[in-house]
């Protein structure tokens, strides 16, 4: 097979995969990792067939990686850092530093290695990293405060224990601690100066070019691109492994400046971030061959059992010992998810090389010849690791955050845009029927309405950055754009297209809706319409002042769709269905097929005459039954 072929086959790989997770629910990074394997296990197809220079490889993974935390560092920003700021800096520090000599000693006793390779280890394991922590997040969907700490410490400890493996590696170059300890502090203060002084002063250059407009439009992705890869491997011509601390730094400093947008790169960099994984973790994990992992598999069990029971449960719970910024059960969340990823695999690889490279130059070195054997070990047994926690905290941390109140599998609550009465009449009846509901109007007295109906509201535009950054969108699954205004409600939808996806992203049918399609607001521009029969504003507006109310009606074989528009007629609007196990949707303005065992809730105006009390009495005895 060609080189072309194989990517191309890969990229399919990666396509099914993506697809097969999200569809039944499963970390993406566990399929990715099993169809890599069982690619090089069954065919004999890897990467080492097309790409024999092993360094070239790690290159390539390198900046692969960097592009991953340069697009992390633009995710994180300041303002979550005060909820979750004291966590944060406690996962960095006091828990790397714990976790760290933890690691070594587990690897002491379990893998009985000497200690230059345990400590090796331990320092390359410290890392979690966004290959990993989102996509499981995405999976996850835990409550903000809990979503910012785990995202926070995912891309910052990634260059940090990229970093500490460099140190301890000059360590060991030195002959230990005692000889190299003024080499290793010179190390750390170079890697700090230029990993933060680079990436900070490469942000406020592309800063001023920006505010300047001196980049096109066309050439912002590109230009970001060549960025992180001069940002990447300068730092590391400069200072061994300080390129990710770089990429990170420039990430995190153009995110959190305000003269210039970058939120289009951001979404530029996500497609970019599932593309890149994808093709990751195939080609790594088809590198491991079975006899590798044979060789080392029941000792690194022990080791990945001691790393999921012991090191991260009491490096999280010692760290945060006496802590009023993080509950027990945020605690217990946080130390039971620690998967390790990509960084992990390409440094162990990194080091493994230049030990076994360096035994095989000196062959008169006692230490490296006695450090060459376990440092061919080390990329099958940090695979083990990889995969072992990947599979468990992927399985395990999706129910375990429900069971703890930190997340929702299926958020069925709805974000609405404006707090008009009608909205508050169907958001009332929605939270009466166990529906989470927001409102979010910019005008105090909508707000203060909402608020004396017990329903929860914010006084904030739709478009704000309070909106994207502040609100903690825990349960809200849906987003209904329903301001007097159609331009905003088109901006709303098209704004959080990328937190709710396009299909959860509704606005009522614009006022302008007959107008010609040419001269309309484009269709790409606009959430899609809901509500049956797609009422207008003013159409909702004139039905609840009429008196209309929320009611929930159960459709079975005995009561029908065909009996409920009998028994209402035009005096009912159907606005949102929910199935037997819960989930909240609302309805297309088009002719929806409803049908089956099925919830709608309707605004409905109750009328008197004789054959409709008949069939209401039917419809009441239904929903009794």
């Amino acid at each position: 097979m060609s080189l072309l072929a194989y990517l191309a086959f890969l990229l399919l790989l990666g396509v099914v995969a993506q697809w097969s997770a999200w569809r039944m629910k499963l970390p993406s990074i566990l399929l990715l990792l099993i169809l890599g394997f069982a690619l090089s296990h069954f065919t004999g197809m890897r990467i080492d067939n097309y790409l024999k220079d092993e360094s070239s490889l790690l290159s390539l993974v390198g900046f692969f990686v960097a592009i991953i935390l340069f697009e992390g560092g633009l995710t994180l920003k300041f303002s979550e850092l005060k909820e979750a700021g004291t966590p944060v800096l406690k996962l960095c520090t006091t828990a790397v530093v714990l976790a760290f000599g933890l690691t070594a000693v587990a690897a002491r006793y379990t893998l009985g290695y000497h200690w230059q390779i345990c400590a090796l280890l331990g320092a390359i394991l410290v890392v979690t990293g966004p290959t990993v922590v989102a996509p499981l997040l995405r999976l996850i969907r835990p409550r903000r405060k809990v979503a910012s700490i785990v995202k926070w410490e995912g891309i910052v400890v990634d260059p940090i224990g990229a970093v500490l493996a460099v140190l301890v590696f000059i360590t060991i170059q030195e002959g230990g601690v005692g000889q190299g300890w003024d080499i290793v502090a010179i190390a750390l203060v170079k890697t700090l100066v230029v990993g933060v002084g680079l990436g900070w002063g490469l942000a406020k250059v592309t800063e001023g070019l920006m505010s300047r407009h001196l980049i096109p439009d066309f050439l912002e992705s590109m230009f970001f691109l060549a960025l992180v890869g001069v940002a990447f491997a300068g730092s590391n011509a400069i200072q061994h492994e300080a390129g990710l601390l770089t990429v990170t730094v420039l990430g995190v400093a153009l995110a959190n400046q305000k003269k210039v947008s970058v939120r289009h790169i951001l979404e530029f960099k996500e497609n970019l971030r599932v593309l890149i994984i994808s093709l990751l973790f195939l080609m790594l994990s088809g590198r491991i061959g079975i006899s590798e992992i044979q060789m080392v598999w029941q000792k690194g069990l022990m080791f990945l059992l001691a790393l999921i029971l012991v090191v991260r449960p009491v490096s999280v719970f010692l760290a945060n010992l006496g802590s009023a910024h993080t509950t027990f059960r945020e605690q217990l969340f946080l130390a039971l998810l620690a998967p390790r990823g990509i960084v992990a695999a390409a440094v162990t690889s990194v080091f493994a090389l230049q030990i076994t490279g360096a035994a095989k130059i000196n062959p008169e070195n006692e230490t490296y010849v006695a450090l060459a054997g376990e440092a061919g070990e080390l990329v099958p047994l940090v695979f083990i690791v990889i995969l072992g926690t990947v599979t468990f905290y992927g399985l395990l941390a999706a129910p375990l955050a429900r069971r703890l109140g930190l997340s929702d599998a299926n958020p069925t609550g709805v974000l609405f845009a404006g707090a008009e009465p009608w909205i508050r009449v169907v958001a009332k009846g929605l939270v009466e029927k166990g529906h989470h509901c927001l409102l979010l109007d910019t005008r105090f007295e909508k707000v203060s309405a909402a608020r004396l109906d017990g329903l929860q509201a914010v006084r904030a535009n739709i478009l704000s950055e309070y909106a994207e950054e502040e609100i903690d969108f825990a349960g809200l699954g849906h987003l209904v754009a329903a301001t007097p205004n159609n331009e905003v409600n088109s901006l709303a939808a098209r704004e959080f297209q990328h937190r709710f996806g396009k299909a959860n992203v509704w606005q009522i049918t614009p006022s302008d809706v007959d107008f010609h399609h040419q001269k309309a607001v484009a269709n790409h521009m606009r959430g899609r319409f809901c509500f049956l029969g797609g009422p207008r504003f003013s159409d909702l507006s004139s039905f609840v002042g009429k008196g209309a109310e929320m009611k929930s009606t159960l459709l079975t074989d005995v009561f029908t769709m065909e009996d409920f528009k009998t028994a209402h007629g035009d005096n009912a609007i159907i606005l949102f269905t929910e199935t037997e196990d819960g989930k909240l949707n609302p309805v297309l303005s088009e002719d929806e097929k409803i049908e089956g065992s099925i919830t709608i809730h309707s605004l409905v105006i109750e009328q008197d005459d004789p054959e409709t009390k008949a069939l209401k009495k039917k419809e009441v005895s239904e929903e009794k039954s």
